[in-house]
């Protein structure tokens, strides 16, 4: 399961200014016409210990970016290169955020408060660097169902709506703008690397790598430095597509400036929850091809930690680094069991019967009209919940298979009373467009509000947590 919040005194640590101004560019934030506070989130606030900051500090230094005690004197847009749909670019970085603050949080793990939409930074190029209110408030949404299910992501941590009007030529215009703060550990990407090993900066590569061992896994660097690091993103990054899965979420755009060292999910864009098991389904509607479909998630995180172990050649040999991307398939096999019977709620029978109980459920969802969050409400602990709407399903072959296949598996969670609730909770398109509607017809947040709550609530039933 996702880490759970732990709370923590302010701790600020700068880190990031070890590395040296040859990866980043001091910038300076957007003087935005107003500042209206619409998110804060205290439960993660905690862990960082900013949630007693009154809202007049709050927007100070979240909306205004004035900064925070002992922290960052100035906003930082980190430079960095990437493929894009395996197309490499090597005119991008920050372009629209920043990295404003670094900390502590309650289990000691380094922490960075970024932001989307602060505006222009060297990186923008044609952009405006700004971000739409309802970008916004769609990556609230992302992240908090995303943590509800058990995968590591980001935290939206604050959003301000900044009162100006936006052109855009994918929606509506004009529209509400806003700036985002996230939460995360580390904003360090596979497309860092890349770009010293574009730049042919050895010395720069070295430090990069210290400080990634260092600061994200507690580990001093060393002549084996690279080979450990990449075995540290090969684990997380086969928990990561293990994890989407089992949530059954596509997150759009897996280019590998999109992928962070630490493997923590983070920039939500085009995101979708697949309502069925899809293998084909799309988020972004210019992924023509299907390159990073739900089914296809682990094979672009896998292909991105190539490239990061062909940029760590600059100062690794390819004998060792060869192995550990070759070890993804395996490592993602056992992160998908893991994945799948955590959100099951049941314990492991061993490997291979697990392998044929997820077969039988993969098949049968394949192949009914059934959403997976329903799927997996109804199954939740190994026994099928009776009455269902999805009973007449349940009682065709495929799911006869999937009964046979679960009866010898015993549930792992306490009861929670979500699970006796009359459906599960879901994030799907259309009730992301209605949350978004009553804001922008209504100015009505009580429906984000509301779901988010929910989402919560069913973080805990995930967790075990009773209340």
């Amino acid at each position: 399961m996702a880490i759970s919040p732990q709370a923590s005194s302010y701790t600020p640590d700068p880190a990031i200014l070890e590395l040296g101004p040859d990866f980043y560019d001091p910038v300076e934030a957007a003087d935005f016409p107003q500042t209206i506070l619409r998110f804060r989130n205290d439960r993660w606030a905690t862990t960082v210990g900013l949630a007693d900051l009154s809202d007049e500090e709050w927007l100070a230094h979240f909306g205004r970016f004035q900064p925070l005690d002992g922290n960052l004197p100035q906003p930082l847009a980190l430079r960095y290169h990437g493929h894009q749909f395996r197309n490499y670019n090597p005119d991008i970085g920050d372009g629209r955020g920043f990295l404003f603050a670094q900390m502590r949080d309650g289990l000691d793990r380094l922490m960075d408060l970024g932001t989307k939409g602060s505006g222009r930074t060297p990186y923008s190029r044609f952009g405006d660097g700004r971000l739409t209110l309802k970008g916004g408030v769609r990556e609230i949404l992302a992240t908090e169902m995303l943590e509800a299910l058990g995968v590591e992501t980001s935290k939206s941590f604050s959003l301000i709506e900044t009162g100006e009007a936006l052109e855009r030529g994918d929606e509506p215009s004009p529209t509400r703008s806003s700036v985002l703060v996230r939460l995360s550990h580390g904003h360090i990407r596979i497309g860092t690397f890349q770009r010293l090993a574009t730049l042919r900066q050895p010395e720069n590569m070295q430090k990069l790598v210290a400080y990634c061992l260092d600061r994200y896994f507690g580990e001093q660097g060393g002549a084996d430095g690279p080979e450990r690091l990449l075995a540290h993103v090969v684990q997380g990054g086969a928990k990561l597509a293990a994890s989407y899965m089992a949530a059954g979420f596509v997150h759009g755009v897996l280019n590998s400036d999109n992928i962070a060292i630490t493997t923590e999910s983070f920039d939500y864009g085009p995101w979708r929850f697949t309502p069925n098991w899809t293998p084909g389904f799309t988020a972004a509607y210019f992924d023509e091809a299907g390159l990073y479909c739900f089914a296809r998630q682990a094979e672009a995180i896998h292909w991105g930690i190539a490239q990061l172990a062909v940029s760590l050649r600059l100062i690794a040999e390819a004998e060792p680094l060869i192995p550990l991307v070759e070890s993804f398939g395996e490592r993602y096999r056992q992160a998908y069991v893991d994945a799948m019977l955590a959100r099951l709620g049941v314990a492991s029978r061993g490997m291979n019967q697990d392998i044929t109980l997820l077969t039988a459920i993969e098949e049968a969802m394949r192949d009914a009209d059934i959403a997976i969050d329903r799927f997996f409400f109804d199954w939740r602990g190994g026994q099928r919940r009776a009455p269902s709407p999805a009973d007449t399903l349940y009682a065709a072959d495929p799911f006869r298979k999937v009964a046979d296949a679960m009866a010898t598996y015993a549930a792992e969670a306490p009861v929670h009373p979500y699970w006796s609730d009359a459906a599960p909770c879901s994030m799907h398109i259309d009730e992301v467009e209605a949350i978004w509607a009553r804001i922008d017809e209504a100015d009505d947040w009580q429906a984000l509000h509301d779901k988010i709550a929910a989402i919560r609530r069913m973080g805990d039933a995930m967790g075990g947590k009773q209340t």
